[in-house]
This record gives C-alpha cells, sequence and structure tokens, in this order.
C-alpha cells in the first residue's frame, strides 16, 4: 500500500512542479491523456477496503468545437483489501470504469480553461466472497469538474474531480442500493491535428508571432509584427495613405492635414497659420519681397518701395495724389497743383531755375564788365550766385557758360573778349560754391558769330552781349523731368 501511495504522490508532485511553465491552450483535434489519481471505493464495501486508493487510466478526446468535447475515458483500480475483512477474502478487487462523456470548457482556447463533464459508462466489479470469485458489470454515470492548464499548443495538464454513480449489492444491508465513488484524475494532454491558432488573425501562427497583439487588418513581417512604411505611426494595411511624407501630421486612417491649405502638410508646416492664398516656402513660411507686410501671393504689388504704407492687396497709398506713396512722403499734405521732389515735398524754384529745367538753357544779358575788359561788375554778383545755386542743385547736369558779344570793334578781338568773359564767369561760380566738380562744366566763346539780334539797333546789339549756360547731358535732363523733379505745374 505505502508503494502506492508513493507512486502517486510523485505523480502530484510532478504535475505541481510543472505549473510555472504555463504556455498556451491546446489546440489539437484529438487528445490522449495518460494520467493516475485517486478513488475513495463506496461504502458498500463496508470495512473491507481501505481509502483512498491509487487509479491508473485515461482519457482519448475529439474536439466537436473550440468549447464542447467528445471524450471516452477509462480507469483501473485495485484497492487495498483489509486482512481482517469478514467480507471480502483472497484480497482481491477490481474496479474498472469505462465511459463516454460531453465535456464544456468554460473558456475558449485560453491557457487556463476550467470545464465541467458529464457522461455514462459501465463499471466492472471482480471480486472474490468466501473464496468465489464474483464479478458484475453495472451501468454507471458520472459528472464532474477540473481544469486544462496549456504548456504548449499540442501539451496540457488535466486535473478534475469526479462522481460515479452506480447500482451495487450492499454487503452490509444485504439489498441493491446506488452508491458512488469519488475519484480524482491528474494526466498529461498530448494533442493531435488541429491548425496552430492565431490570435491576432494576422496570419503569423501564435506560437511565431512577436507581436501578438496586431491591430487586425495590418501587414505583418514574418515576425507577426506590423509594417508602417511613411513611419507615420498608422499599420500598412490599414493606412489609407501609405506615403505620407514624414514629420506629416496624420489622422486615425493614416492620411495628412493641412490646415491652412497651403500645400504643406501639418507637422511639417513650421508656419501652420498661413493666410489662404499666400504663396509658402518648402517649410510652409509665406515671403514678403518687399517687406510690405503682404505676403505674396496675397500682394498684388509685390514691387513696393520699402517703407511706403499699402493697402490690404499690398499696393501702396498717395492720399496727396504727387506720386509719393504715404510712409515715405514727408510733406503728405502737398496741394495736387504743385510738382514735389523724392521726399513729396514741393520743389521751390526760381524763374532761371524753371528755364534751365525746362528748356535746358538759360540766357542773361545783364552780367556786366568793365568797357573792353573780363571783370565781372559787383552788381552782377547775385544774378551769378542765384545761377551758381541752380549748378549745385541738380549736380547731376553738365553745364557750358558761352559768351557772346555784338559786333562793336573787330572780330579778333570780340572773340578774345567772349572767351575771357566766358571763363571769368566760370572762375567766380567755381569759387563762390567750391561744392561745384570743375570737371564737369566747361566755358566757351563765340565772340560775335551767333547774334540773336540784329546789331544795327542799339536794343539789338544788347541782347547780342549776353551769357548763355547750356545743358550738355540732355539725358541727365530727361531723367530729372520723368522723376517730376520740376517746378511748379502750369
Amino acid at each position: 500500500m505505502r508503494s502506492r501511495h508513493l507512486r502517486f504522490g510523485l505523480l502530484l508532485s510532478a504535475l505541481t512542479l510543472a505549473l510555472p511553465g504555463l504556455a498556451r491552450a491546446d489546440i489539437s483535434k484529438v487528445w490522449l491523456v495518460p494520467g493516475a489519481g485517486a478513488v475513495w471505493p463506496n461504502s458498500a464495501w463496508g470495512d473491507s477496503v481501505e481509502s483512498p486508493t491509487l487509479l491508473y487510466g485515461g482519457i482519448l478526446g475529439f474536439s466537436l468545437s473550440p468549447a464542447i468535447a467528445l471524450e471516452f475515458r477509462g480507469s483501473i483500480t485495485e484497492p487495498e483489501i483489509d486482512s481482517n475483512s469478514q467480507y471480502l477474502t483472497g484480497g482481491n478487487l477490481t474496479l474498472n470504469h469505462v465511459e463516454g462523456n460531453l465535456t464544456w470548457f468554460l473558456t475558449k482556447r485560453s491557457m487556463f480553461a476550467p470545464y465541467l463533464t458529464l457522461g455514462a459508462g459501465t463499471i466492472h466489479e471482480a471480486y472474490e466472497i468466501q473464496n468465489v470469485d464474483q464479478s458484475t458489470d453495472e451501468f454507471a454515470w458520472n459528472f464532474g469538474g477540473g481544469f486544462r492548464i496549456g504548456l504548449a499548443s499540442r501539451i496540457s495538464i488535466r486535473l478534475d474531480g469526479r462522481g460515479i454513480f452506480y447500482p451495487v449489492w450492499d454487503i452490509v444491508s444485504q439489498e441493491d442500493v446506488t452508491k458512488s465513488n469519488f475519484e480524482a484524475f491528474g494526466g498529461l494532454s498530448f494533442g493531435f491535428g488541429g491548425k496552430q491558432p492565431d490570435a491576432d488573425m494576422d496570419g503569423v501562427q501564435n506560437h511565431k508571432d512577436k507581436c501578438p497583439d496586431t491591430p487586425r487588418g495590418a501587414l505583418v513581417d514574418a515576425n507577426g509584427c506590423p509594417l508602417d512604411g511613411d513611419g507615420d505611426g498608422v499599420f500598412d494595411g490599414l493606412d489609407q495613405c501609405a506615403n505620407t511624407p514624414k514629420g506629416a501630421t496624420v489622422d486615425a486612417s493614416g492620411c495628412p492635414s493641412d490646415s491652412d491649405k497651403d500645400g504643406v502638410l501639418n507637422g511639417i508646416d513650421t508656419c501652420p497659420d498661413t493666410p489662404a492664398g499666400a504663396t509658402v516656402d518648402l517649410s510652409g513660411c509665406p515671403s514678403d519681397s518687399d517687406k510690405d507686410g503682404v505676403v505674396l501671393g496675397i500682394d498684388q504689388c509685390p514691387s513696393t518701395p520699402i517703407g511706403c504704407t499699402v493697402d490690404a492687396k499690398g499696393c501702396q497709398t498717395d492720399s496727396d495724389g504727387d506720386g509719393v506713396c504715404d510712409g515715405l512722403d514727408k510733406c503728405p499734405s502737398t496741394p495736387t497743383t504743385v510738382q514735389v521732389d523724392k521726399a513729396g515735398c514741393p520743389i521751390e524754384v526760381t524763374v532761371g531755375e524753371t528755364e534751365l529745367l525746362e528748356t535746358g538753357l538759360i540766357r542773361i544779358q545783364d552780367v556786366n564788365f568793365d568797357t573792353g575788359k573780363a571783370t565781372i561788375k559787383p552788381a552782377s554778383y547775385p544774378r551769378l550766385d542765384e545761377i551758381g545755386t541752380i549748378m549745385s542743385k541738380w549736380s547731376t547736369l553738365r553745364i557750358e557758360i558761352g559768351g557772346y558779344t555784338d559786333n562793336t570793334g573787330s572780330e579778333a578781338l570780340n572773340q578774345k573778349l567772349s572767351e575771357e568773359r566766358a571763363k571769368a564767369v566760370l572762375d567766380y561760380i567755381l569759387g563762390k560754391f567750391p561744392g561745384i566738380q570743375p570737371d564737369q562744366h566747361t566755358s566757351v566763346g563765340y565772340g560775335e558769330s551767333k547774334p540773336i539780334e540784329s546789331n544795327a539797333t542799339a536794343t539789338g546789339r544788347a541782347k547780342n552781349r549776353r551769357v548763355e549756360f547750356k545743358v550738355l547731358n540732355t539725358e541727365a535732363l530727361k531723367q530729372i523731368r520723368e522723376e517730376k523733379q520740376m517746378v511748379p505745374k502750369e
């Protein structure tokens, strides 16, 4: 008896030591469970047997569905006979039990699966009474429960307990009664057939799947781990915009957004609030080439001078209509009848200045010299100072100072005198206005060769005695006119 109990204890210890290695549920279609356990024979045997006693047996199972199985069970036990038994002699008692059961696993395909079992079959009793061998076969039914613990995809532990009910001849009461044996059973289940499970339905079986919780529909690699080709956090197969640029913000379907509609995706766009219609660079930021505060794409006047006040379209305003934009106009209330300089302020000009800018020529007869000499009389200084001021103001103009005489005296004398007087005028102006560049202006004497009136009269001769200031670079004069740097409008 001790040896049987020792074997039973060793079996239970082995099953207990196997528990830390739990892995997964058994996925087999067919399984075989050899094992052992203990049985507590019913009281019909009186004090003839000792309880509990070791049993050996096994289960042959067939999966009908993930939760329901048909199992055939068999066991054999030979209880120890009390040597002092007054009923059983010879020391022999054998109980063989065979039945078919329906087993319901309460948790489908899980590692730890409790179950209930119910079935019927026969129990064979073989014993010796008063040295006479006897045996009976009785209908028996049973119910019980237990649990299955997965060790591998096709190996698991089975532990259960059942009550087995059948009619027996009660040795004590000497009549047929229904009695029950209680048995505990444990064994290792070895499975066959059935496909390996794929819990996340990604095509990679659980025992190979390193990413067992992949979302349904995601594409995976050979290890069962999802792919994300564009690195946006939405897996391939679920990503409806599979080529999203790196760094772009995406929604649950993997598609990027562009909140300011500038063509640069959110997440990449460093200027996410760009006004609609603006032209942007690769980072989503608009540019403003003329620095007027209105960005390109919206700016309808993209070449506005820096400093000009502009409207919402980026075009400069000119409240006084003088051609100089607000913001640069230092005289913003100039009357519309006045022409202005670059600063927008009215140009104050003399009659001589107006004559030079409009005709390119100033002609004066009131520069007086000593008779027969090139000495300028002081009374002529104010008039020459006026001309010098004009030459200083319009410094881009190249001026020729021409001297002219009437026909009084010899022609040679008149030629020499006109040259000397023209040079005297230029020397005076250069001396009085040191800012004027000497090499920009010349003096020429024309003598009596170019009269503008008849020398036959005193009046005509007076007009022929003159000094002329003539613009040589007419291109510069034209530019001045185009820039409106002129005298008041007529």
